[in-house]
């Protein structure tokens, strides 16, 4: 069993997968999107976690830098719902404050361009995601 890890914006959901032993996150893709329609993103996630024997989502949680829930958290809260709901899966909720700045900060060391690190943040962002939580978790081995 893998681990999918999950950056939903407003317009695009970056995702990463882990390896087999779940002990290292590697980017997958991103998907794009009509702004906020989070339910077409319900289709393209059915197909990979069926594709990759994924059952176990870990999805950035946006809290604010105080640790309260804002906007985007809630709008979190709702597509772990949805998820949970139409995709059967368990949605563990990973805090995320500044995996985007730590992406960012990456790709510009990496001396990519501002149209390249654009379509590349949120699927590094998903990784860093991802990444915190199997460290936090220690390695997990596969569960089957």
């Amino acid at each position: 069993m893998k681990y999918l890890g999950l950056d939903l914006g407003s317009k695009t959901l970056g995702i990463a997968i882990s390896d087999a032993s779940n002990t290292i996150a590697s980017v997958l893709k991103t998907i794009r999107f009509s702004d906020e329609d989070y339910q077409s993103l319900i289709e393209p996630l059915k197909e990979i976690l069926i594709n990759n024997d994924v059952k176990t989502v870990v999805l950035g949680y946006p809290l604010n830098m105080n640790g309260t829930v804002g906007v985007r958290a809630e709008i979190c809260l709702k597509f772990k719902e949805m998820l949970e709901e139409q995709l059967n899966v368990s949605v563990v909720m990973e805090d995320e404050r500044l995996t985007s700045v730590i992406s960012n900060q990456i790709l510009i060391e990496a001396d990519l361009s501002r149209k390249k690190r654009k379509k590349k943040v949120d699927g590094l962002a998903a990784q860093i995601i991802l990444q915190s939580y199997l460290d936090r978790k220690g390695g997990i081995k596969n569960e089957r």
